[in-house]
């Protein structure tokens, strides 16, 4: 008898599964960095801001971050990749995206170097290619086309995330030509929670994308800037969902357990 509860017991796991997902929109500045862990315990990057990215490696690491599944360079622009390579130093990743589209820019040059160096080769991110991620689907919406190289923005790889019935969708700087074209495409677009294109720019989040996704909540990752964003236009198309912006609030955190969403803030 002794030697079979000595079984039943072994039998229980140790560690408890998580059973909800948490969605990190990270504050770093400027640019964007936003950090995924499943209910199965996988790690997903997206982006991770501008030219320094050891803010972003000492939030992974307060994370208990051990390793990376997913790594998603949305596109070439430093605000958006100048910290992936610092991440790819300090974290053993498995999988690395990005769009196919090349740049000049020393942040970019930074980042393929990097990709090189820990052995990995960059998976293509277009509309349609699923994300290997555990506990959650994660499927590229965007880049629909292909686009002309002066139009980096349009080329940002769009992801939407779904945990039972609560999504996300990263929008990276996808401009009015990228949202016209994911709207064409017949792709469902809901989303609880947007990542609001190009940092609130006006010409990202037109009313026809954003009537397709229908948000709750529409995040803003931003910083001190001379461009003006976010932009009162833009605001104003956000209405009514619930605006959170990280200049204002800090690192902007979503939990769910499929069925309810929960929203903390992290002001440093």
């Amino acid at each position: 008898m002794a030697l079979s509860s000595s079984l039943l017991f072994s039998s229980t796991p140790t560690t408890a599964v998580t059973k909800t997902t948490a969605v990190h929109f990270i504050n770093v500045g400027q640019g964007d960095g936003s950090y995924v862990h499943t209910n199965s315990g996988d790690d997903m990057i997206i982006d991770a801001g501008n030219k320094d990215g050891s803010d972003v490696v000492a939030y992974l690491k307060k994370q208990k971050v051990k390793d990376i599944d997913v790594m998603i360079a949305t596109h070439p622009d430093a605000d958006h990749i100048g910290g992936l390579d610092e991440v790819l130093k300090a974290f053993k990743i498995k999988t690395v995206y990005a769009p196919k589209v090349s740049h000049t820019s020393i942040a970019y040059k930074e980042f393929l170097a990097a990709v090189k160096r820990e052995g990995l080769k960059i998976k293509t991110a277009t509309k349609g290619v699923k994300v290997p991620l555990k506990g959650a689907s994660a499927t590229f919406v965007a880049p629909v086309k292909t686009y002309s190289k002066s139009d980096l923005n349009d080329w940002s790889a769009v992801l939407r995330l779904v945990h039972g019935k609560k999504s996300f969708l990263f929008t990276g700087d996808a401009e009015f030509k990228s949202e016209t074209d994911m709207i064409n495409s017949k792709q469902n677009l809901q989303a609880n929670v947007l990542k609001v294109g190009h940092h609130g720019a006006k010409t990202s989040s037109s009313s026809s994308f954003l009537k397709k996704v229908k948000p709750q909540y529409a995040v803003i990752s931003v910083g001190k800037n001379h461009y003006g964003h976010p932009t009162n236009e833009v605001l104003n198309r956000l209405k009514p969902a619930k605006i959170l912006r990280t200049d204002q609030k800090g690192s902007i955190v979503f939990t769910t357990n499929g069925s309810t969403l929960t929203v903390k803030t992290e002001k440093k």
